[in-house]
C-alpha cells in the first residue's frame, strides 16, 4: 500500500500505569519518550518490508496491571525474622515489587512483560539500610538455606538479576547509596555499592561544596546505563563507560572492595598497586553476586574539566580505512581520546539520520566527494583531561585520520550524538509495540581476529532476511578493541528471538571472540562461558564459589554457569 501522506504513527508517549508491566519494561524515566525520526521510521519500513498500515494496530504492549497466582513461599515467622533485621517498612513481598527486582532490561525480559509471562520470582524483597544488615541478611540465609539476590539498578541486559530459585533478593537503592569516604590527598572515593552513577557524578561534580574539597572531581564512568545504574553493577560485571578509552574500565578505576560472603568479609587493601600475590580484585570483580554481597567500592577520581573538552568526527569512504585509522591512533602513543566511536557502513547510514545529518549540507559535500552512503564510516569522539593534552590529540588524531582519507565533519556530529547518548535506549518500547525488536550483543577482539570476527558475525547476523544489523567499536586499546552489534528485525515470539540471538552468540564464539567486554555474563550468556575460558579455568571458579558459597545460595540458578547441567544449558535458563 502507498505511503499515507503525513502519516505519523500513534506512539504511545503517556505515563505507563501505575504497577502496569509497562512501567517495569520501560526505559528510565517514565515521562520521557523517543520515538524514530522520519528519515529513520522510513528506512525502517524499507528494512522491514513494512507500511504505514503495519503501525496502525499495536501488539501486546504491557499496560495491564501486574498480577498473578505466584504467592510468596515465606511463612508469616520467616517475614517477621526478617522485619526484625531491617525493619517491617523494609520488608515487601507484593507481586509489583518481586517481578520489578528481577527482570532486567535485555529483550527477553521485554518480552514476557508484554506477555505477561511471570516466573523466577523472589519471595521477598528486603531493603538493607547499612552494612550490618546486609551482614545479618546473609547470615540469615546462610543459616535457613534460602537463596540471595542482589538488585540496584537494574539495567542488567544479561538475566544478572533474575532470582530463579526464589529466596530473598536484596534491593539496595532505597539506603545503601552513601558516600563513607573521600581522599582528595589520595584522590579516591568510598561509597556504598548501591549509589547511582548520577548521585556519584552529582557528589565528586560539587565535591567543593559536599565534601569540602579543593576542586571538582568526577569518575570518567558513563556507560549507556549511566542514568539508572549503580556502582555495585559496574563493578560485579566489569563493566564500561563510554569514555573508557581514557579513564579506563571499571577494573581500571576500582581501588578497593568489600563484601560480604558466607565465610565472612572478603576486603582488598587501597593501595595503587602490589606485589603480595594474587589479587583478590580480580578475583571478585566479575563475580556478578555469585560469591558474595559487595557493600563497599573506593574509586579512583579524576579532576573534571569539562572547559577542556574537545570533539571531533570524520567520515571514511571505508569500513577497512577507518579501522586501520583507529588502531593508528591507538598505538600512536601519544595518550588515548576519552569517547571514541567507529560506525561500519550500515550504522552510519542510521546515524546519520538519528542524528539528522542525512540530507545536510555536510551529508551532500560528502557524497560529492565520493563517501557513498552504504560504504562510508563515521567516526566521532572527544578528548579530556589536561588543555595541552587535548590540543594535541585532536591534531595527531586529525594528522592520522588524514592519512586514511578521512573528511573532517567538524564537533556538531559528536555533539548531536551526546544528545542521545543516554537516551536511544528509549526507542525499543516504542518499535516493540509494533513488533520490531531492537537489541545488542558485545564482544571483544584483538587487531589480528577483529575482521573475521566482524564478518562471521554480521554474515550469521544478515542472514535472517530483512534484518538491520549495525556495529561499530566503542572502546579501544593499542592491542585491540569490542565489536558491539545492533540487530534490528521483525520479531515478536520469544523463542524466534532467542534461537535468533543464540545464533549471535555461537558465531562469536565460533570466530573466536570474548563472549563479553563489558556487559558481563549473568545467566543469558552463562550456556558459553565454559568453552570461552576453558574447563582448567572454569574448575578455578568452581573452587573459588564452593569456598565463599558452599551451600550455593549466592545468584544460584545459572549465573556464570555454576549450577547448570553439562548438556542443554540453554534450555536450563530458557525453560
Amino acid at each position: 500500500m502507498a505511503k499515507k501522506k503525513g502519516f505519523t504513527p500513534d506512539w504511545y508517549h503517556e505515563e505507563a500505569p501505575k504497577n502496569s508491566y509497562r512501567s517495569i519494561l520501560k526505559w528510565g524515566d517514565p515521562n520521557y519518550f523517543k520515538a524514530p525520526n522520519t528519515k529513520l521510521y522510513e528506512l525502517m519500513k524499507n528494512e522491514f518490508e513494512m507500511t504505514d498500515d503495519d503501525f496502525i494496530e499495536k501488539q501486546d504492549m504491557g499496560l495491564e496491571p501486574v498480577e498473578f497466582d505466584l504467592p510468596s513461599k515465606f511463612s508469616q515467622e520467616q517475614l517477621d525474622e526478617l522485619a526484625a533485621i531491617v525493619g517491617e517498612e523494609n520488608v515487601t513481598i507484593d507481586d509489583y515489587t518481586r517481578v520489578s527486582t528481577s527482570y532486567g532490561k535485555t529483550m527477553v525480559d521485554f518480552m514476557r512483560l508484554r506477555k505477561g509471562i511471570i516466573e523466577n520470582l523472589p519471595d521477598a524483597v528486603v531493603y538493607p539500610r547499612n552494612r550490618e544488615d546486609i551482614i545479618k541478611i546473609v547470615d540469615y540465609c546462610c543459616d535457613k538455606k534460602i537463596p540471595l539476590y542482589v538488585f540496584a539498578g537494574g539495567s542488567t541486559v544479561t538475566r544478572g538479576t533474575e532470582a530463579v530459585c526464589g529466596g530473598i533478593t536484596i534491593d539496595l537503592r532505597r539506603h545503601f547509596n552513601k558516600v563513607i569516604d573521600f581522599s582528595e590527598n589520595n584522590q579516591t572515593i568510598t561509597v556504598e555499592s548501591g549509589m547511582s552513577g548520577p548521585q556519584l557524578e552529582e557528589v565528586l561534580n560539587n565535591a567543593v561544596e559536599r565534601l569540602g574539597a579543593k576542586r571538582a572531581y568526577t569518575c570518567g564512568h558513563f556507560p549507556q546505563s549511566f542514568e539508572y545504574s549503580c556502582v555495585g553493577g559496574w563493578v560485579v560485571t566489569r563493566g564500561a563507560g563510554q569514555n573508557s578509552t581514557y579513564y579506563g574500565k571499571i577494573e581500571d578505576i576500582v581501588i578497593s572492595q568489600e563484601y560480604v560472603t558466607p565465610v565472612g568479609i572478603i576486603k582488598s587493601d587501597e593501595f595503587p598497586a602490589n606485589a603480595t600475590g594474587p589479587s583478590v580484585d580480580e578475583i571478585m570483580m566479575g563475580s556478578e553476586g555469585t560469591f558474595g554481597v559487595l557493600t563497599h567500592v573506593t574509586l579512583r577520581i579524576f579532576k573534571h574539566m569539562p572547559e577542556n573538552k574537545r570533539r571531533f568526527s570524520f567520515v571514511f569512504k571505508s569500513w577497512q580505512e577507518g579501522v586501520d585509522a583507529a588502531r593508528e591512533v591507538m598505538q600512536g602513543e601519544f595518550g588515548y581520546p576519552s569517547v571514541f566511536r567507529l560506525s561500519d557502513p550500515e550504522e552510519t547510514s542510521v546515524a546519520f539520520r538519528l542524528y539528522s545529518v542525512a540530507d545536510t549540507p555536510i551529508d551532500t559535500i560528502l557524497k560529492l566527494r565520493g563517501y557513498k552512503d552504504g560504504e562510508r564510516c563515521l567516526m566521532l569522539g572527544m578528548t579530556d583531561g589536561e588543555a595541552g593534552f587535548g590540543k594535541n590529540m585532536k591534531k595527531q588524531i586529525k594528522k592520522i585520520c588524514k592519512k586514511y582519507g578521512a573528511m573532517y565533519t567538524t564537533g556538531l556530529v559528536t555533539k548531536a550524538w551526546e544528545g542521545g547518548r543516554f537516551t536511544d535506549p528509549y526507542l525499543r518500547e516504542d518499535l516493540g509495540d509494533f513488533g520490531i525488536m531492537i537489541d545488542t550483543l558485545e564482544c571483544s577482539v584483538n587487531w589480528d581476529n577483529f575482521m573475521p570476527v566482524y564478518e562471521g558475525v554480521r554474515a550469521f547476523c544478515k542472514s535472517r532476511p530483512n534484518t538491520v544489523c549495525m556495529t561499530h567499536m566503542s572502546h579501544f586499546y593499542p592491542q585491540g578493541a569490542n565489536l558491539y552489534f545492533i540487530f534490528n528485525a521483525k520479531i515478536s515470539e520469544i523463542d524466534e528471538y532467542l534461537d535468533y540471538q543464540g545464533g549471535i552468540m555461537d558465531n562469536i564464539q565460533k570466530y573466536g571472540a570474548a563472549m563479553s567486554h563489558h556487559h558481563g555474563i549473568g545467566k543469558m550468556t552463562a550456556p558459553w562461558f565454559e568453552a570461552q575460558v576453558g574447563t582448567n579455568q572454569m574448575d578455578i571458579f568452581r573452587a573459588l564459589k564452593k569456598h565463599f558459597d558452599p551451600d550455593n545460595l549466592m545468584n544460584p540458578g545459572g549465573t556464570l554457569a555454576f549450577d547448570m547441567p553439562d548438556e542443554n544449558k540453554r534450555d536450563f535458563i530458557n525453560k
